[in-house]
């Protein structure tokens, strides 16, 4: 029995010896005596009866262990032409003395902070500064419109903001100051008060119930870390893209360290003084788990990139990074390789770098299509490792275990279940279906430690969304497969699935193969209204870098593919060069709201400038060849 199979079926098995075993991988103020409280199922808590602080498992513990003086965090900026490095006892004085700042302004345990905040060290030392305190945090992606930082001010019902004055991006400066204003108007909830970290790009006038960052910390008195239960919440983060009340999930404080613990070595393969860059933001959930915690809390090392790494000045960015940093494994998406790709389709540029230190390149946030895993691999020389997880997981569901047991990669799979998750793929009346067979991907309940245990404020909805569909399970909204040895193929988002004349089809399937064009670099497939078959596919794709070929042409060949691969039911007959798709930060393409514009339905607009802007670009030739 192989180690990735002996820790699945004793996960399974026996989870409370599991959990309890991995759990003595973190340090606890009472370490628990039970693993799994399923009293109030499906409502289910880990280690119910064990206390700790999450701020003191990131930071103290390293520094009384004597490795003050390791690096803790690398801070690269080429939008403020600075870098910087922070030592895990200079992230230790930050943050208890921050800590003693909003202690200062009333928070205590419990308390909610909001933190809306660039890629900037700062945002770190704000997070782990109200860990600290037992006290709970919800970070807003930093480019958020005023109405979005509204409603989720209105949902958690901060004590205090933390900001900063600026975001920079590659071709502007977007002062922050403005846009919290604008969203304490809006809200029917008022913070008492609000911190601004000052950059020197942009200062602004702080008014009556603003304080100064810099001021504050030049007096401010250090605070001990505050002992919490393991089931207190650690931090509430809002799904993207949600109507309405936004969807808050819950981060509890013991399961969320121990699969950060637990997943950092097994999962990627990374322990003390290895060096891991994720390539995402702060305000999404990559980076809480893969920039903030799970490297803090192992005594690794973490690249905090502030810009865009591909795109402009220049596709070496990455490999530049992982050159001057010695960086040990890259998490990025998909999208950032397609880019790098696009403008420099052979690889060129990575000639000029020496990138040895890098093991692995892990990607999620999106499918891997295989044309893309191919190119990495080729050209890297590194396995090149899929893994699919969700915000509400917090960290993968399926994966290859490269610390645990590393095993042959399959392109367009992320592998295997990771041990802790019972992965099932289900008909509509949620029979589970034979090995090959598509359906709805569902996970069987309890879910492992660090997933969530419900939404904020609202165990009703928390069941009504995740758990009502298929009895006993959670809903992971993905559709997929799972083949004869277990490897999972995440398809795509279940309403991605279009009906073409009675016919469901994968949106998912027809990207791959449209992305298999040699001179594709990227692409979306979306599902748009037919009088007649209801429902027809039609492809948008943006051409590599220097590609030079008739549209017609492009599209014969495309809808050949897609006749050859899935047949003539799938219906694709127009394919759309754009000169760019609309994501969210960590690469998703906004496939729903694309959707929306195609069929000229109203559906939420993008929730930053930088969506709006591309999405102005190509809004005329969404509604297909004909309407541009």
């Amino acid at each position: 029995m192989g180690s990735y199979d002996a820790a699945y079926r004793l996960a399974a098995s026996d989870p409370e010896y599991f959990w309890l075993s991995a759990a003595r991988g973190i340090s606890w103020n009472v370490f628990p005596t039970q693993a799994l409280d399923s009293s109030n199922a499906p409502l289910y808590r880990w280690f119910p009866d064990g206390e700790l602080n999450t701020c003191y498992n990131a930071v103290d513990r390293h520094v009384l262990a004597g490795h003050g003086d390791r690096s803790a965090i690398i801070y690269d900026s080429p939008v403020s032409d600075s870098k910087r490095i922070v030592t895990y006892a200079q992230l230790l004085d930050q943050v208890s003395r921050f800590a003693g700042v909003l202690a200062g302004l009333g928070v205590t345990r419990g308390d909610r902070v909001v933190i809306y905040m660039p890629m900037i060290p700062e945002a770190i030392v704000a997070m782990l500064a109200t860990a600290r305190l037992g006290a709970v945090h919800s970070v807003v992606f930093g480019g958020f419109a005023s109405a979005e930082l509204a409603a989720r001010i209105d949902d958690a019902a901060p004590k205090v903001i933390v900001s900063a004055s600026c975001g920079i991006e590659p071709s502007r400066t977007i002062p922050y100051k403005p846009l919290i204003d604008e969203a304490c108007r809006l809200s029917s909830h008022k913070p008492a008060a609000t911190v601004i970290f000052q950059r020197p790009e942009v200062t602004v006038e702080l008014g009556q119930a603003d304080y100064d960052w810099t001021t504050l910390m030049q007096t401010a008195t250090a605070h001990d870390c505050v002992p919490v239960s393991a089931t207190d919440p650690l931090y509430i983060l809002y799904t993207s893209g949600t109507t309405g009340k936004p969807k808050g999930v819950v981060r509890d404080n013991g399961g969320h360290a121990v699969s950060m613990a637990w997943s950092l070595g097994n999962v990627y393969d990374i322990g003390p003084g290895d060096v891991f860059w994720a390539a995402s933001d702060v305000g999404w959930v990559v980076g809480h788990s893969y920039i903030v915690y799970a490297p803090l809390i192992s005594g690794a090392t973490t690249v905090m990139y502030e810009g865009k790494p591909v795109g402009t000045p220049d596709a070496g960015a990455f490999w530049r990074v992982i050159q001057d940093y010695k960086v040990n494994a890259l998490f990025c998406a998909p999208t950032a390789i397609r880019a790098i790709k696009r403008e420099d389709p052979d690889a060129k540029l990575l000639a000029q770098y020496d990138i040895s230190s890098l093991r692995t390149l892990f990607q999620a946030g999106e499918r891997l299509d295989p044309d893309t895993y191919h190119w990495a691999t080729d050209h890297l020389q590194v396995p090149v490792v899929d893994n699919w997880w969700q915000t509400e997981t917090g960290w993968p569901i399926a994966s290859n275990l490269r610390g645990l047991e590393p095993m042959p990669i399959k392109a367009g799979s992320p592998s295997v279940s990771v041990p802790g998750y019972n992965i099932q793929v289900v008909d509509a009346e949620g029979n589970q279906v034979p090995a090959g067979v598509e359906g709805s991907i569902v996970i069987k309940l309890p879910m492992p430690p660090g997933t969530l245990p419900t939404l904020w404020g609202d165990d009703q909805r928390y069941i009504d969304s995740y758990l009502t569909t298929f009895d006993g399970y959670y809903t992971t909204g993905d559709g997929g497969l799972i083949d004869e040895d277990g490897y999972v193929y995440v398809l795509g988002r279940n309403d991605d699935v279009i009906n073409v004349a009675g016919h469901r089809l994968s949106t998912g399937s027809m990207e791959a193969i449209v992305a298999s064009h040699p001179l594709v670099a990227e692409c979306a497939v979306i599902g748009v209204q037919d009088q007649l078959k209801g429902q027809i596919p039609r492809a948008f794709v943006v051409l590599k870098f220097g590609a030079d070929i008739d549209p017609a042409v492009l599209e014969k060949e495309i809808v050949k593919s897609i006749r050859d691969e899935i047949g003539a039911v799938a219906a694709l007959k127009e394919v759309v060069i754009v000169p760019g798709l609309p994501k969210t930060r960590s690469g998703k393409i906004l496939r729903r709201t694309m959707r929306g514009i195609a069929d000229g339905r109203p559906e939420p607009v993008p929730s930053t400038i930088e969506d709006i802007r591309v999405l102005d670009d190509i809004a005329p030739l969404l509604k297909g060849k004909q309407d541009s």
